[in-house]
This record gives structure tokens, sequence and C-alpha cells, in this order.
């Protein structure tokens, strides 16, 4: 997100639990059908990664997708046997008896296309030229990420998901689904979304951009031919991501004026706390993170507006929606503000269409999605109990 991401690092390397679904792998699939991205490049073959969980039943009506944030993958639940701190990024909502109960549902997490996680993207090799990607690669949107995610449904045999779930970018993608794809999903589980975003999200993209862009090391997009990576630019991207992710209060609350040191050094190191975590975040996140999926990813943000092709009118973009929806916010969630969210179900109600929204108090801000709230999860947890019965699940 740093137009809508989030804070996955704050979920990254916790410990498994006993309900977790344990040890798992990563796959990768690869299409050689071409793909026309909606900025008319056309990708000729490319390669997704993915994680499965649970049993896909006989009827195959069981399938959830799980479409990930922006700095998250395909890794959603369990970890990886060499690394036992490697946990999912969801993993507090999906696994054995969890709200998304693995027990019952088949589910599936995608890396997207232009992603850096084992995904086609920029730092992948171009098959016709023998390098990397790099500046070459290019923009991509909500809709293609969907596009190829309804490919990796229809080699996996999943005619129609059960459900299709995301939280901030995510949720954009499981709002697309309904209109790409109406007849292929059941429900839509759309968490912390905006239908597109404001001109101050759009901002803050683009003053992460411009720290990437202007790295002495980006090298107009192609610095693994150099040997470096433009690090600075994306910790600073990371930073300013970082800050819009947790709401006033959370900050205040966690790090308040707190000294590193307990006094003041009157100079330019790092003295209050919140500046040593936004380093330490901003470190991490730059060692395995690429840049140039970072400018598309965000770019990807900005595009989004389904709206858009139908004079501003929301509900006419969704009028082609069969599914039924989960629409859930969070009070001090400033980026993607409940506002933006009911924006979403005003749009399905005018369309008469099946929507549950709830609206969470939580102090986490845009984040919130993320962590465990025992109100949220009931809810998610519920409402999977109506979508296990409908599907016999």
């Amino acid at each position: 997100m740093g137009g809508s991401s989030t804070d996955l690092d704050s979920v990254i390397g916790t410990s498994p639990d006993g309900r977790s679904v344990g040890i798992v792998t990563p796959r990768s699939a690869h299409f050689d059908e071409p793909l026309t991205l909606k900025g008319g490049a056309i990708i000729e073959g490319y390669d997704l990664a993915y994680e499965t969980y649970g049993t896909l039943n006989a009827e195959r009506s069981n399938a959830v997708l799980i479409c990930h944030a922006l700095n998250a993958s395909h890794h959603v639940a369990g970890w990886y046997a060499q690394d036992p701190k490697s946990v999912g990024w969801w993993d507090n909502m999906i696994g054995p008896g969890k709200p998304v109960d693995t027990n019952r549902f088949f589910v599936v997490g995608v890396n997207n296309l232009g992603g850096c996680h084992g995904s086609t993207g920029p730092c992948s090799i171009d098959a016709k030229t023998g390098r990397r990607w790099g500046s070459r690669f290019p923009v991509v949107t909500v809709e293609d990420w969907v596009a190829a995610q309804a490919r990796l449904a229809s080699m996996l045999g999943i005619e129609r998901f059960a459900a299709v779930m995301g939280g901030s970018l995510g949720a954009m993608q499981a709002l697309q689904w309904t209109m790409s794809f109406p007849d292929k999903l059941r429900h839509s589980i759309v968490i912390a979304c905006a239908p597109n975003l404001s001109a101050q999200n759009i901002a803050f993209n683009e003053v992460a951009r411009q720290a990437i862009v202007t790295d002495p090391d980006f090298h107009g997009g192609d610095y693994y031919e150099h040997g470096v990576k433009p690090q600075r630019g994306l910790r600073v991207a990371r930073m300013v991501g970082h800050i819009t992710y947790l709401s006033d209060d959370e900050m205040a609350n966690k790090f308040g004026r707190q000294l590193k040191n307990g006094k003041l050094s009157y100079s330019f190191d790092s003295e209050f706390q919140i500046e040593s975590y936004l380093r330490y975040q901003a470190d991490k996140f730059s060692d395995y993170f690429d840049a140039n999926t970072y400018l598309r990813i965000t770019k990807a943000l900005d595009y989004f507006d389904p709206a858009l092709e139908y004079g501003g009118n929301l509900a006419s973009a969704l009028a082609r929606a069969r599914a039924a929806f989960l629409v859930v916010s969070f009070t001090t969630d400033w980026r993607f503000s409940p506002e933006r969210s009911r924006e979403i179900v005003k749009a399905v109600l005018d369309n008469r269409g099946q929507v549950t929204y709830a609206e969470i108090d939580a102090p986490h801000g845009h984040d919130a999605f993320l962590l465990d709230d025992e109100r949220y999860h009931h809810l998610v947890a519920a409402y999977f109990d109506r979508i296990a019965a409908e599907v016999k699940a």
C-alpha cells in the first residue's frame, strides 16, 4: 500500500500457533497464452507463484481466493520448512478453525503479475532477451491481476470461487472480480477498501515513487545490471507508506514522544522511538522488496477506478456484479475511511444486490485488517459459516 498497503511486517515473523496450516510449499504455474494488459502491452508468457491450503471438495465448490495487498505475496498462511519464522501474512485469519477455516475451504494465495516473490515481474528474466525485464516490464493494473488469477483458477479446475477475499489493495481485486467475472464467484469479501484513491492517497504514492526514481542507484529501472538496488529511495517510500497505515492514536500510544536514549542530542540522528521504528521497518522492507515492483503496484492503486468508464457512477460499474458482498471498514482507517467503504455498499444496494456491512471500532488505523480483533474475526467467521452452508463445505 504506499497507496494503500499495509504494515505486513507487524504480522510476518510471528510464531506458528497450534492452528496453523503448518509447513507449506510454494508452487509455480506457467502460462503460454499471451495476456493483453489494460495498458496495451502484451505479456507473451508468464509465471504465477501460488500456494494452496485445505482440500478442494469433489464438487469443486469450496475454493477461496485470497488477493494480496501491496507488500505481500502468495504466502498467506503456514510457514516454510527451512524458516519457522516465515509465517504467512494472514495466518491469523486462515487455518484450521480460524475465520477462513481450511478444514472446510480450499484456500488459494497468489502472487500478482509484476511481483517480486516468484511471479513474473521486473526482476524476472525476459526469455526473449535473456536479461531482466527491469524498466521494460509494463505497467499492470488491478484488472490485469484479476485476469491472470482467473487463468490460474481454470488451471486448478475451479469454475467458481466460493469467495474472493482481500484487504486494501487485495480488496480492490475482490471488488474487480465481481465486475470482470461476475459468474465465477459467489461472495466478494471487501475489507478496508475504497472504490478509488483520493488525491491525497495518490499524492502519498507519488512521493514514494519519486523517492525511488531519484535514487542514484535507480538507473532508470535497470539497476539489476549495475549490481545495485535503489534502497535509499525504497526506504523513504516505505516510511511514507508506513506512516499512513497507522492511526494517530495508535502511533501516539505505541511511541508517543519517547526518546531512544532518554535525552535529546540536538542532532539529526535517530532520537525519537518513532524515528528508530520507521528506519528499522524501512531497512527490512528494502532488503526483501523490489523497487520496480513497488512502482508498479502503487500505480495500479492509482489507476483503479471502476466507475471511470461509467461517468463516475459506481453503481453502474457494479451493475453486472452477481456476488454477495461482505464489506468491512475500521473507524480509525483514515487512508481508506469507512465513508469510502460505504460508497461501495451504496452502489451494491442501488443495484438491489446483497451486501453485509460492518464498521469495526478499532484503534489501529488501516493496518487493523491484518491484526487480531475478536469482533472482526468473529464477523468474518460467521460470514464464512454462511458460505460453508451454501456450498456444503
